[in-house]
């Protein structure tokens, strides 16, 4: 990156922030050398993880505020009286200019609400969506949503494959990029009536990406499409089952190279092998999901995960920032929206 810019980081955002915070931006640091951070939290706590980083000291700038949004906080809560938390101040910063994106670890409700008060949704959008890279058998595919919206009409699920489409063009260089609807069967017949609705308006309009058609579970792990789009029930769900699986087996291989002599033997002879799979499959590498739709690039990483996890979510923001996804979007909505906007297929 020639150009310097500001990403600003709710520091008090996460199970084990701001530590976990600070090791993120000192490991995002090393990869960015000349992006700028903007740490909203406790100072003095957030000052004493600093010093043993030496080189952050140009790199960051804190701004105190003793005020933070818990993990079980309402979404309607945390809008009323966390005015002066890390969070909405973070969220702030990129609404007044200061930073060109916000990244967070804490409460997935409260940061969604307060973004899309704070920095309103895209001309064109109705709902964000929390968009997310998944590992595949042919390489990364992308999912939303993935929970920021739990009940979705079929406009809400088209506007969900414009954003995922525009994702997967820009981040992964799929040039005309497969969108897949999720559900109970590829079968014509079958899936709810907003899914059955969202397929119809897909195949009427003429879109900058191939419509697939219905994908179903399996899919996810073959990568059947670029995109796959879900209602937020289902695919957070979807999501923490691919997260769980992942750790259900790689516990299964631990204790199978545990059970014997032989058994240890067999995984020195196959320890790289299995090293090289088990760091393919880490979700650390997938951590931070994007608020697409929003006017101004929202990152949330995951509350759970450690400083190699956080740095992979400032390097999405990143991602996001130098692939200028939101004007893409823009660009996209304003010259297939007149013609081929959702609203004019319903009303035909």
């Amino acid at each position: 990156m020639s150009q310097r810019l500001t990403i600003a980081v709710d520091a008090m955002g996460g199970d084990s922030a701001p530590d976990m915070v600070v090791d993120g931006v000192a490991r995002a640091r090393m990869r960015f050398p000349t992006v700028h951070f903007l740490l909203f939290g406790d100072q003095t706590r957030i000052d004493s993880l600093l010093a043993s980083h030496n080189h952050l000291q140009d790199a960051v700038t804190v701004r105190h505020t003793d005020q933070f949004v818990s993990s079980e906080e309402k979404p309607s809560v945390a809008l009323r009286q966390g005015k002066q938390s890390s969070m909405q101040l973070a969220i702030n910063a990129v609404s007044d200019g200061e930073a060109k994106a916000v990244v967070s670890a804490g409460n997935t409700g409260a940061l969604m609400a307060m973004a899309k008060v704070t920095l309103k949704t895209l001309n064109g959008i109705d709902r964000p969506a929390i968009g997310g890279l998944i590992p595949t058998q042919l390489g990364e595919s992308v999912m939303l949503d993935l929970g920021a919206n739990v009940d979705c009409d079929a406009n809400n699920l088209v506007q969900f494959g414009m954003l995922g489409a525009a994702y997967a063009r820009t981040v992964l260089g799929r040039e005309r990029p497969t969108v897949g609807l999720i559900n109970v069967g590829q079968e014509e017949i079958k899936g709810s009536e907003n899914v059955q609705q969202a397929a119809a308006l897909f195949r009427a309009a003429t879109l900058p990406f191939d419509f697939y058609g219905f994908v179903e579970g399996d899919d996810l792990g073959a990568g059947t499409v670029d995109v796959f789009v879900v209602d937020g029930f289902t695919g957070n769900i979807s999501l923490k089952t691919l997260e769980g699986t992942v750790r259900l087996y790689t516990e299964y291989l631990r204790q199978t190279f545990k059970s014997s002599l032989l058994s240890r033997l067999a995984f020195l002879l196959a320890r790289r092998a299995f090293n090289k799979m088990r760091s393919r499959i880490d979700p650390r590498l997938y951590n931070g999901a994007t608020f697409l739709g929003l006017n101004g690039i929202v990152v949330k990483s995951h509350g759970g995960t450690d400083g190699f996890g956080f740095a992979n979510a400032i390097s999405v923001a990143v991602d996001m920032i130098t692939n200028e996804i939101n004007e893409f979007i823009m660009l996209e909505l304003s010259e297939f929206g007149k013609q081929n906007s959702t609203e004019a297929v319903v009303s035909a």
